[in-house]
């Protein structure tokens, strides 16, 4: 749907092997919300997964056809802590309703040693960023100190990088770049051989559109911004 509003049916969809539930969390996420002004603040990942499991008890009380099948709980990013810690609490409440079979989560948050540590290190080794800004992070940048303040040296360094990374996909640095987030070009299928860079702004037109919100029963609460994915 490259031009915000052609819908295609694609063939290689998850939902051909299983039911899936998109949840938005914590709330204040995307459409998400709570009618306790408060909730916002307290977020956290304790309370995140426990308002998740939350979310999923009560669903199955609306929807019981579901109660008892294989539950899968996919996540990616800092789902990394969301995931396993809703997967916990599940196994906490032992609700015979929630059947959980497994847990998979991609590009996980996981660790801030690991996870930035590994990322420069993945941009240097390709030659994504120049070895004087790989020399700047590993010198200035201690990412073993949990939330603490970084250096202005460490941050003219991630600067650098990201300034070097600006018009490439770290997910997919192979890829070709999308080189108009403007809905003009026409509308493209889904093909397992062909890739189009710019299918998250083709989510965040659709996504935003009055009727489409009005159909999904989103937006209830009015929010004064488009909805956008977490990029």
């Amino acid at each position: 749907m490259s031009d915000g509003k052609t819908l295609y049916r694609n063939p290689y969809s998850w939902n051909h092997a299983a039911n899936v539930l998109f949840l938005e969390s914590p709330a204040g996420v995307g459409y998400s919300y709570s009618n306790t002004t408060a909730d916002y603040g307290r977020s956290g990942d304790n309370n995140t997964a426990e308002d998740a499991y939350l979310f999923l008890a009560n669903w199955l009380e609306r929807f019981p056809e579901y109660k008892g099948r294989e539950f899968y709980i996919t996540g990616e990013s800092y789902a990394g802590h969301y995931v396993p810690q809703l997967a916990h609490d599940i196994l906490r409440h032992a609700s015979p309703a929630i059947n959980l079979k497994g847990i998979m989560i991609g590009n996980a948050v996981i660790n801030d040693w690991t996870d930035n540590k590994g990322m420069y290190d993945f941009f240097w080794t390709h030659a994504l960023i120049s070895d004087e800004t790989a020399e700047g992070i590993d010198k200035n940048c201690n990412f073993t100190a949990a939330g603490a303040a970084t250096s202005a040296l460490c941050d003219d360094a991630s600067d650098e990088a990201g300034e070097s990374l600006r018009d490439i996909d770290i997910y997919n640095i192979y890829a070709p770049n999308c080189q108009s987030e403007k809905l003009v070009t026409p509308p493209i299928a889904p093909s397992i051989e062909n890739f189009d860079p710019c299918t998250d702004y083709y989510v965040d037109a659709y996504l935003n559109r009055p009727d489409v919100q009005k159909a999904m029963h989103a937006n209830v609460t009015r929010l004064d911004h488009p909805w956008s994915a977490c990029r």
